[in-house]
């Protein structure tokens, strides 16, 4: 499959990696954040080219993935999860025939018992449409495991923020691919498998991170009345009040950064939240 790469941002998940590398059926980038474990040589052993960054870059790490493929195409995967059998042959037919189309979001399947995730149901039923020349129903959001996209689009945009590290990162993206006049949209013949292990993982610690990046990007591409909301409905719990906490460290860092979305583009963001 010469045409697009996989790319696997990780950190100390050799486990999962082992599980999972196998079960891919193009080839295999690995940008590994700064792992303690085993992580990069179990990917080496799994025949996927490493990255050992010296730092962990969060969602980043894709970028400097994406950076190193030289496929027109790059889909990415998590360390839990993979492209079923064809399903990345498929994309690139859609894209091919969709020129004007960055970003294909496939649907997900959870654990052994293949539940939907529910947010696969949620961009089934975009309300956003169908616009001429896209595949599928139009979205402004997705999950990072599950998408393929037009590299010189991605990284056209800058790819995914350092800023936000892991946690709610794909809005941002979306936002500025949309703005870059790309379309995105939900293709649901398209398959992603998704076994999420919890291993290590904080409930709280990632409600807190995705509130501070729900406000950071609206500050970073939505009008100030989107921002204040975003950060009136953070008040309610105390995780949001500390992701509010976190978002207003962030926030003289990147007062020269802010950069609002086009009105067509802030009108479906809207659209969605209204939905």
């Amino acid at each position: 499959m010469p045409d697009v790469t996989i790319l696997v941002a990780t950190r100390d998940r050799a486990p999962e990696l082992r599980r999972s590398l196998a079960r891919h059926d193009a080839p295999v980038i690995v940008a590994d954040n700064a792992s303690a474990d085993a992580t990069a040589a179990v990917a080496e052993a799994a025949g996927a080219t490493v990255l050992r960054l010296p730092r962990n870059l969060g969602a980043a790490a894709r970028t400097v993935a994406a950076e190193h493929a030289s496929t027109r195409y790059v889909a990415f995967a998590d360390d839990d999860s993979w492209w079923a059998p064809g399903a990345l042959d498929r994309a690139v037919e859609i894209l091919d025939a969709h020129p004007r189309t960055a970003l294909l979001a496939a649907r997900v399947l959870i654990g052994e018992e293949e539940r939907l995730e529910p947010v696969s149901g949620q961009m089934a039923r975009s309300p956003l449409g169908r616009p001429d020349g896209l595949p599928g129903p139009a979205v402004l959001g997705f999950l990072a495991c599950s998408v393929i996209v037009r590299r010189e689009a991605f990284l056209g945009v800058g790819g995914f923020s350092d800023v936000l590290h892991f946690g709610g990162e794909e809005e941002l993206l979306a936002l500025d691919l949309a703005a870059a006049g790309w379309g995105l949209a939900y293709v649901p013949e398209l398959t992603v498998h998704h076994h999420p292990s919890k291993a290590g993982r904080d409930p709280a610690a990632r409600r807190r991170r995705e509130v501070r990046n729900r406000l950071l990007t609206a500050w970073l591409r939505r009008p100030l009345p989107a921002v204040a909301r975003a950060a009136a409905s953070a008040l309610g719990s105390r995780d949001g009040r500390a992701g509010l906490a976190d978002a207003a460290r962030a926030l003289p860092a990147l007062a020269r950064a802010r950069r609002p979305v086009p009105p067509a583009v802030e009108a479906a963001r809207a659209r969605l939240a209204r939905y």
